[in-house]
């Protein structure tokens, strides 16, 4: 008798939404959904919620969500925003709507829409990137009832980023392009020439290591199609926020102080570094047992800022480790 044929395996399919939420923003979403019955019999795993950074957009994490949302990957629903100011979602042009608060404000009502969608409540996990974790570091520090874990990949605490920028210079210089994405012409400048300046962003961070070969026509395209959508909103991150580098004209960072309840994380926390990342070096990492418990460090030696790209299995296998 032939035995029966081995099923073939297929990922779950990416669905696209746009989330309107309460407060009168709208987040375009790429969400992963393994459940095919009824919700009633939903298995009650954590939704993972995804963040990216800049210059990004969710598509950074699609196959982190098909992985997360198939059997091998624990069945996971997943969704990936695009943050305020990115491709499809709201993109207010004051800069004072992306201070920390009103991006916190995003993040939390997202995870609320899905928990309490259908009177299913589950626990969540955030996963982020650069950008998406300084907003996730901060939803951490004030929302600790609404996680079960939080990861962070390459995206600086803001005690240890805020020492580092106040007094190290090495710091200071490599942070320097955060005042230039600050000032009220980067967007158009960015823009110009096919996003030429834009391009080194992801070029020179990974020369030292030569680990951009993952930057391919395909990957190039991805990104052109965010960045035509606009850009003044993602540089509004860089000037809604203190957490430069001092200048002449600006004390910027060392000018600010922060309270217990913006750096204190209570929750399980790993965070998985690129160690070859030239403007987030991992000095960053020293000291932040001050600031949570429950922690876990997992090192990346020839991972880059860019390690989403270059190591996604390294990063899925890490992180299925700590969920």
């Amino acid at each position: 008798m032939n035995p029966p044929p081995t099923p073939v395996q297929s990922f779950p399919q990416i669905q696209h939404q746009t989330l309107e939420l309460p407060h009168g923003i709208h987040l375009r979403c790429r969400i992963t959904e393994p459940w095919t019955a009824k919700a009633q019999t939903r298995p009650a795993r954590p939704l993972l919620v995804f963040l990216h950074g800049f210059p990004e957009a969710a598509f950074i994490w699609d196959d982190f969500l098909q992985h997360f949302a198939s059997p091998e990957g624990g069945s996971h629903v997943c969704v990936a925003p695009n943050l305020r100011g990115y491709a499809g979602s709201s993109a207010p042009t004051d800069v004072s709507a992306y201070r920390a608060k009103h991006l916190v404000q995003d993040i939390v009502s997202l995870i609320q829409h899905f928990t309490t969608s259908q009177g299913i409540q589950t626990p969540v996990v955030l996963i982020a990137h650069d950008w998406g974790g300084a907003v996730a570091w901060n939803v951490a520090a004030s929302c600790p009832d609404l996680l079960a874990k939080l990861v962070i990949i390459n995206s600086p605490h803001p005690a240890t980023f805020l020492r580092e920028l106040a007094h190290n210079p090495a710091q200071q210089a490599a942070s320097a392009y955060m005042n230039f994405l600050a000032r009220p012409d980067a967007p158009e400048l960015l823009a110009a020439d096919d996003f030429a300046r834009l391009w080194p962003f992801f070029e020179h961070m990974g020369a030292s290591t030569g680990l951009y070969a993952w930057l391919t026509d395909e990957v190039r395209e991805q990104y052109r199609d965010v960045w035509r959508q606009g850009l003044q909103g993602p540089c509004h991150y860089y000037g809604a926020s203190p957490l430069r580098p001092p200048s002449a004209n600006d004390p910027a960072a060392t000018a600010v102080t922060l309270p217990a309840s913006v750096t204190h994380v209570r929750i399980p926390t790993q965070v998985i570094w690129g160690l070859a990342d030239i403007a987030l070096p991992p000095s960053l990492l020293d000291g932040l047992e001050q600031y949570i418990p429950d922690l876990r460090i997992d090192r990346i030696p020839n991972g880059s800022h860019w390690v989403i790209h270059e190591q996604p299995q390294a990063l899925m296998a890490f992180m299925k480790a700590f969920l």
